[in-house]
């Protein structure tokens, strides 16, 4: 593949030109299976090219964990070169958490069967606008205390984290309901018709409904933000 501006051959399809400082891609679907990850590169709605990059489990702690760490460092050395606008990520769990932990991009979740046409299919709506916003500036509203102590704290920081959440409005706690000893848990509800979420915390009798403001357009593009923070708190251990 050639440089789509200065016509440069690039080392692997997708790659950013560094000749000319011009993207060849604008998105990375990656797909990732506990010893493989398949990274699809798109510009628009038309795929530009695929990587795989594959790895052998190793037995043992120490020798798992530093296979994992170098399995997920290839997959993010392959999507750095990138330099995409976007990331979206579907498959194993722990692949995608070490190699997220390895880059600087937010990891949009998706799934689906052929999670490349289910990005093509999202990414066919009109697209989600980013918030720039820091996260410690989206938390407002009347009700400034959160339930869980430094639990709720993290997982009301999580949810600011993603990109297309614009505002966290606590609500009042209620102290009424049954009593847990799992500690803090946190859940997105279901999306209502303008895209928005409620972020459900629960530690012990006491339950917090928060109000969590989205980019979203409507239930289904709200539906794509909830599953990505219900995906992001389960990687924090908060649900």
């Amino acid at each position: 593949m050639n440089c789509r501006r200065c016509g440069t051959p690039l080392e692997k399809p997708g790659d950013y030109c560094l000749t000319c400082n011009t993207a060849n891609c604008d998105a990375v679907v990656a797909d990732f299976d506990r010893d493989r990850a398949t990274i699809t590169m798109l510009d628009g709605e038309a795929i530009v090219g695929e990587t795989t990059v594959t790895t052998v489990p190793e037995t043992g702690e120490e020798a798992g964990v530093v296979e994992l760490r170098n399995f997920a460092g290839r997959v993010a050395d392959e999507i750095r070169r990138k330099r995409p606008e976007a990331v979206f990520a579907a498959g194993d769990r722990e692949v995608l958490r070490e190699t997220r932990a390895q880059l600087h991009y937010e990891f949009l979740r998706v799934r689906g069967e052929d999670v490349v046409a289910s990005v093509l299919d999202r990414r066919g709506e009109r697209s989600l606008d980013v918030v720039e916003t820091p996260p410690r500036e989206k938390l407002g509203g009347t009700h400034s205390t959160l339930i869980g102590g430094r639990a709720g704290r993290k997982a009301i920081g999580v949810v600011a984290e993603h990109p297309h959440v614009k505002k966290i409005v606590p609500g009042p706690i209620d102290a009424g309901g049954t009593g847990s000893r799992t500690g803090l848990r946190a859940k997105a509800t279901r999306a209502d018709g303008n895209g928005n979420v409620r972020l459900l915390l629960r530690d012990g009798s006491s339950v917090q409904e928060n109000r969590v403001v989205t980019t979203a357009m409507d239930r289904e593009t709200g539906e794509w933000v909830r599953d990505d923070l219900n995906d992001a708190l389960s990687d924090a251990g908060l649900r």
